[in-house]
């Protein structure tokens, strides 16, 4: 940044207009001071000037995040990082620094939080069956309460659909419950204000009924036609809502699936990721001939909790209880494991106890992923993660995709 030309004859004692004395007892103008305070003021605030006119020429237009990252990844300021300056700007402006504020307060804990896709919506979970799913843009103001029906422990898992017309709720059965959200009732209360009709994931021989398995998560695909779910019996589940029955299950881990999501708006790919450690890639469009796994990705050191898809079929991001999020593009993906899975030697259970501070510097000998993230601690909950709206995901750099993610417990 420019600072002001300096008045030569006022910095070496020449007249000057009646103002302000400085230090050196020259007269400066108060204009000039106002000036100079300014200039500093917008030094400290405001992006450095090869990053403003990333993209936009000569003009100095307000620069967003996204732009100051693409210019540090393109290292247009030459010190392949950013100023203080930089730091500053995106500190004051683009990160929040006032706190969490609390908007709600239940008497049971919250397992499910999740924003809609457009982020105008907010759905949390409770345990004493108790869904609220609150308007963001109206003042945080609840919009629909519902009451589960049979729930086991706690919701386990829900989803919105695309149109945000419906609402699924899984708990620990293989029963998932269906609920018209759009509907003139503010206070749902299953099957007695509104139905919220069972969907039956078992499969139809199974004499254990609803005790065979869990389901801890579900997602509607991009079209809303059907639903996918991941649950205790290490299997996939796919539901076709518009036929009304499960359409396939995919034996597919060695321990429970906690997480499963489609890769894209096609609804072909699936991602999982299970207690195994194992994130997997699975294409319907295979699974029929070849029955296994169109890939798998390797570098988590425990049990996977959750994991998001960009959206695009390529990168996803997961969360493992080793403390890390991960960044995956399922290019590098394996056609099997590699190399076997090091585990903790000593029993951990992340429900009651610390991770081993000597479990923090270990690494996967055959790491896959493209970019760790830590910092966050995963214990008494399998934390979630997700990537920001699409308008702001992430951008894309020469050669490297940079995601921003956020979580919630």
């Amino acid at each position: 940044m420019t600072r002001p030309r300096k008045d030569r004859s006022t910095c070496e004692g020449g007249s000057a207009p009646d103002g302000v004395v400085t230090s050196r007892g020259h007269n400066v103008p108060s204009s000039y001071l106002g000036h100079e305070v300014a200039q500093l003021t917008k030094l400290r605030s405001e992006p450095n000037g090869l990053l403003s006119r990333v993209g936009l020429g000569k003009s100095l237009l307000p620069v967003s995040p996204v732009m100051m990252l693409a210019g540090r990844e393109s290292n247009y300021s030459g010190r392949g990082r950013f100023s203080s300056a930089d730091s500053c700007h995106v500190l004051s402006r683009y990160l929040p620094v006032n706190g969490p504020r609390r908007i709600d307060q239940m008497n049971s804990r919250a397992y499910v939080s999740q924003f809609s896709a457009d982020g105008s919506l907010f759905v949390a979970g409770f345990q004493e069956s108790e869904i609220r799913i609150y308007n963001v843009n109206g003042g945080w103001k609840v919009q629909k309460e519902i009451l589960a029906k049979n729930l086991r422990w706690t919701i386990t898992d829900a989803s919105l659909s695309p149109d945000q017309h419906y609402l699924v709720y899984a708990s620990m059965s293989p029963i998932v419950h269906i609920v018209n959200v759009s509907s003139s009732v503010t206070k749902s209360h299953a099957n007695v204000t509104e139905i919220h009709e069972g969907l039956d994931f078992s499969v139809g021989d199974d004499i254990e009924g609803e005790l065979s398995f869990q389901i801890f998560s579900v997602k509607f695909s991009t079209d809303g036609r059907e639903l996918v779910a991941g649950s205790s019996d290490d299997s996939i589940y796919v539901y076709d809502l518009a036929a009304n029955k499960l359409a396939l299950r995919i034996p597919a881990h060695k321990s429970d699936v906690n997480s499963v999501c489609f890769a894209d708006e096609s609804g072909n790919v699936i991602y999982s990721g299970s207690d195994d450690n194992l994130c997997k890639v699975w294409d319907r469009r295979c699974f029929v001939t070849k029955g296994q796994a169109a890939g798998v990705l390797t570098g988590h050191l425990e049990g996977i909790t959750f994991i998001d898809s960009r959206g695009d079929g390529r990168y996803f991001i997961s969360n493992g209880k080793d403390q890390s999020i991960k960044l995956w593009d399922i290019r590098k993906m394996s056609n099997k494991v590699t190399c076997p899975n090091p585990r903790l030697r000593d029993e951990w259970d992340y429900r009651w106890m610390d991770y081993p501070p000597r479990a923090r510097n270990r690494k996967h000998p055959n790491d896959q992923s493209l970019a760790t993230y830590e910092g966050h601690s995963v214990l008494r909950t399998l934390i979630r993660c997700y990537f920001s709206p699409a308008y702001s995901i992430y951008l894309t750099a020469p050669s490297l995709p940079i995601g921003d993610w956020s979580s919630s417990g």
